[in-house]
């Protein structure tokens, strides 16, 4: 029999090592071995044991067979990973700028070793007739231990193990005693940590509206016919999607197939969890960030043995190690949780798609306000769209009430709180209703504004507001643009020009200052850092415990609480004029998301949007609940200015400890880049030249980051846009070609599509 080698990437992440080592297999591990084992192999010239991922096998040597490192052993507690886990790494390395090591490292499943549980129990070899004779016999002698666990194995052939020793006081002694007499034997099972500790009854099945049967039909005929595809369920807040989940996942898994529910917050985790768990009971399961390694570990060994058919979690349930996926519902996929801010720095709907490729599986892309990427593909054709239009949880929507904060001003009322909002909050408290306070806080929000007129500081090449620094100078984190921090509003002359800053403590501060009497709850990063305090602060309200849920963008996500009735944003603006294309779209979801918290039960509901800029398009077409008409407006700016989805972005992030030394870097890079792209870099400058015919690939920068330094490491950032995803690719690779030239005391990251700018 000829030699067997293998391929192995070690676990070292550096781009020099970011290559396969050929190792030969010994005799003793022939066999033993697939794509995906985690091996220990000798490395570099002290031949010390490091962990390796075999990625492929064959007979035929690479290099001088006397000279080739032979495979020490398979490494413990390693978890193997199918050829499909292997090919998912290489597509992330691939299409977002990694090493392999990084990417094996992002979809091998429990990747540190954890300690196994085991289950033991005692079973008896004796019949029981001959237990029976034993326990006379130790009658007889006052052997009173031996007798009592003699007496439980006469009635039962097995006992737990940790019920002998602790209810029954029998010691390990004596069990070794009886098991050398060949009475019983000590049985160990593994044993597999279940996070899932739900109680509750079974989930009542619903009739399907009309427009949820169409759905549900729809994409299993496609999934029958063998022609799976990608969908957008669009459905107004309380339209019923996530019925739609739930029938289309028991339908695939009837099939034999399993299911990933992806969630973007883990504060959803509990209530998606158990209406799932209702209708699924233990076959379903939890991936969380709250989750111990060690359950973490047993929640794929689960899913690799069949143990479970549906896991539930945000982006990283993606890489649950099923065998056979058929759905992947992706819920509220809007939202920017989806994109790890991590290298690499994948999308969670993109993964998927590819995910389910592998799998030949469908994707469900779920949302009330759909990400401006989704709908585009769905109108272009790409996707299949599916619209809920009825609520169907009970009620309307609920009447929205747009406070303009520069006439409260005007009028003399300085408070957080806006005269309507002060009255419908009195209003429900005497009824004993609930209300929910929403401080949009997402993002970045150190923008300036007039409290006059609500003009914004934006920068005058990049249409984004510009940021506030420490040294009164305002700048754009896009080009670089900067101008001091003027004293009075260019637009009205007035005085009252400043930033809004505001936290949700001071709200709950305020709020007990109008109303007394009132009963807070308050969710938000600062009370939500232990384990379960998500659960606990959302039971607590649901359970009427508190009058006024007061918290950040985790409290309006997919909650559904019959007695809230009034929902309150308080400054809409924070948002809104963060230093980002998006912010626009960001504000929609944000402001269509609280609003349809309210009235979500028998009773009517009502919310009230303030904002300095009630005109603007995002607040106009967020109390209408209006997707489309928002679509329509948005889309034309993106057009315009060659931004996602019309067309593709990277940007280029260099991190470096010597200031000038990172400049140089960025500027050398976006040269690079601009040549590798055909094109020459653009000095910094309007930007709206990319949407030019003519001009296919546009570069913004380079620029310090939002944040030039951090821990004395400077910054930097360059933008690459063009309608080409693959040009973007190259770009990105002929910049690894360049560092691995240059050899540069800085390090470089890629980002595709950023959702959040650096």
């Amino acid at each position: 029999m000829g030699e067997l080698y293998a391929d192995v990437i070690v676990d070292i992440s550096h781009e020099e090592l970011d290559k396969t080592f050929q190792y030969r297999v010994p005799e003793r591990l022939r066999g033993r071995l697939e794509t995906g084992t985690c091996v220990m192999v000798p490395f570099g010239g002290g031949n010390r044991p490091i962990r390796g991922y075999v990625i492929g096998l064959g007979e035929e040597g690479k290099f001088d067979p006397a000279r080739t490192k032979e495979i020490l052993e398979i490494a413990p507690e390693g978890v193997g990973v199918q050829d499909r886990m292997i090919a998912l790494a290489a597509w992330l390395r691939k299409n977002y700028g990694c090493t392999m090591i990084q990417a094996l490292k992002t979809v091998l499943p429990a990747k540190r070793s954890v300690k196994r549980l085991e289950r033991r129990t005692l079973e008896r070899i004796m019949d029981r007739e001959e237990i029976l004779s034993l326990l006379g016999e130790c009658i007889r002698k006052k052997q009173v231990a031996k007798a009592r666990l003699l007496q439980a194995l006469s009635d039962q052939e097995s006992v737990p193990y940790e019920w002998i020793t602790g209810k029954l006081g029998v010691s390990a002694q004596t069990v070794r005693s009886l098991e050398r007499a060949g009475a019983v034997r000590v049985v160990s099972r593994e044993n597999f940590r279940n996070p899932v500790k739900l109680s509750g009854g079974a989930e009542q099945t619903k009739c399907l509206s009309g427009e949820q049967k169409f759905a549900v039909d729809e994409v299993l005929s496609d999934f029958d016919g063998g022609h799976p595809g990608v969908y957008v369920l669009h459905g107004i807040t309380g339209s019923g999607k996530t019925q739609v989940y739930i029938e289309l996942i028991e339908a695939v898994v009837s099939r034999g197939r399993q299911a990933i529910v992806l969630i973007p917050e883990i504060a959803l985790t509990y209530q998606t969890l158990l209406r799932f768990y209702r209708r699924f009971g233990d076959r379903v399961s939890v991936m969380n960030s709250t989750l111990s390694a060690g359950e973490k570990y047993d929640q794929c060994e689960r899913a690799k043995r069949g143990e479970i058919d549906v896991i539930i979690g945000p982006r990283s349930a993606l890489f649950t190690p099923f065998p056979n996926i058929g759905i992947i519902v992706m819920d509220e996929e809007q939202e920017g949780s989806y994109k790890s801010e991590s290298t690499p720095k994948y999308h969670a709907r993109e993964t998927a798609l590819e995910v389910a490729r592998l799998h030949g599986a469908c994707v469900v892309l779920g949302s009330a306000t759909p990400s401006l990427e989704a709908y585009y593909r769905a109108r272009r054709g790409e996707y299949r769209l599916f619209r809920l239009t009825e609520r169907l949880t009970g009620g309307q929507l609920p009447t929205v009430w747009t406070v303009d904060l520069r006439r409260e001003l005007k009028e003399g009322n300085r408070s957080i709180f806006s005269r309507k909002l002060q009255e419908l909050l009195a209003d429900r408290l005497q009824k004993g209703e609930q209300s929910i306070l929403f401080l949009n806080r997402r993002g970045y929000a150190g923008f300036v504004s007039c409290r006059a007129c609500g003009h914004v500081m934006k920068c005058p090449h990049c249409d984004v507001s510009l940021s506030e620094h420490r040294n009164g100078r305002l700048m754009c984190h896009y080009c670089g643009y900067s101008e001091p921090r003027p004293g009075t509003c260019p637009e009205c002359g007035s005085k009252y020009i400043s930033g809004f800053r505001a936290g949700t403590q001071q709200i709950e501060e305020k709020i007990h200052e109008l109303f007394p009497q009132v009963r807070t709850l308050r969710m938000d990063s600062d009370t939500t850092r232990t384990k379960g305090s998500y659960q606990q602060i959302l039971s607590a309200f649901a359970d009427r415990e508190a009058d006024v849920l007061i918290g950040t963008q985790m409290i309006v996500k997919g909650h559904d609480f019959p007695r809230v009735t009034l929902v309150g944003v308080l400054a809409a603006d924070l948002s809104l004029c963060a230093g980002d294309y998006r912010a626009g779209e960001r504000t929609f979801q944000l402001l269509t998301q609280a609003v349809g918290r309210a009235g979500r039960g028998e009773l009517p509901g009502e919310a009230v949007i303030q904002t300095y800029q009630p005109e603007h398009y995002a607040v106009v077409h967020a109390a209408a609940q209006d997707y489309d008409s928002f679509y329509e407006e948005e889309i034309l700016y993106r057009e315009m200015l060659g931004y996602p989805p019309v067309s593709h972005m990277l940007a280029v992030q260099i991190f470096a400890g010597d200031e000038e030394r990172g400049r140089t870097l960025a500027q050398g890079l976006a040269e690079a880049a601009g040549q590798a792209g055909g094109r020459k870099n653009s000095p910094p400058g309007p930007a709206g030249s990319c949407g030019e015919k003519d001009a296919p690939l546009s570069i913004i920068g380079p620029a310090p980051a939002a944040i030039g330094k951090v821990n004395d490491i400077f910054r930097f950032v360059f933008y690459v846009k063009c309608p080409e995803y693959g040009k973007l690719i190259q770009i990105k690779d002929r910049t690894e070609e360049l560092l691995r030239e240059w050899r540069p005391e800085a390090t470089v990251q890629f980002d595709f599509d950023p959702v959040h700018i650096m």
